[in-house]
């Protein structure tokens, strides 16, 4: 007797995402049929314990465009539905679907949500005209590479003058900001 594995789907308008999860999956058939009949069959684990299921799929698939991915963790399978719009569930029969099928809400998309992405971003009905942006040195930094290849030598001695100064500095003794810490000895005070 062949076992169930667990199934998560998800939908847009004109495609479905049917996730397998069955970490290494071994002699995998997956058959599709453009009425909506979607088969599955695999062996998986040390034992090769049989999976496998049968959905009568709500509506018409287009098979010709429909991919698969077979990987170590799960299968994928990217259906192409024959007609762009959103069903009201996965499977023809109404009722409960069974406990092995499950929504992927990671790749769940409204169908209102998916309109949304389908409109432009702002600024996408402004008209330029005849606006020249080249004048805006929006150029990606391309005149500042001969500035830099001009300083490269400069700044490398710079640094060495700044360490060099710092470690001469740290050697000889700074009278001007000393404080003693013998309390007798005050410093010189206007009278």
């Amino acid at each position: 007797m062949s076992r169930h594995p667990p199934v998560k789907w998800a939908q847009r308008s004109d495609e479905l995402y049917i996730t397998i999860e069955l970490p290494d999956a071994q002699d995998v058939k997956l058959i599709l049929e453009p009425e909506g009949k979607l088969y599955f069959s695999a062996t998986a684990g040390p034992e090769n314990i049989p999976y496998e299921f049968n959905f009568d799929l709500f509506d018409k698939v287009d098979v010709n465009n429909s991919e698969s991915s077979v990987s170590k963790r799960n299968i994928i399978y990217l259906i192409s539905k024959a007609e762009s719009k959103c069903w009201d569930r996965l499977l023809k029969q109404g009722g409960k679907p069974p406990v092995f099928l499950k929504v992927d809400w990671d790749k769940w998309v409204d169908e209102d949500e998916e309109q949304e992405d389908d409109k432009p971003g702002p600024g996408a009905d402004m008209d330029f005209g005849d606006f020249d942006f080249s004048n805006l040195n929006m150029d990606g930094g391309e005149g500042l590479e001969d500035v830099a290849d001009d300083d490269d030598d400069d700044d490398e001695s710079d640094i060495e003058d700044e360490v060099t100064g710092q470690a001469s500095a740290d050697n000889e003794p700074d009278s001007k900001g000393a404080v003693s810490s013998n309390p007798s000895v005050e410093p010189d005070a206007k009278k």
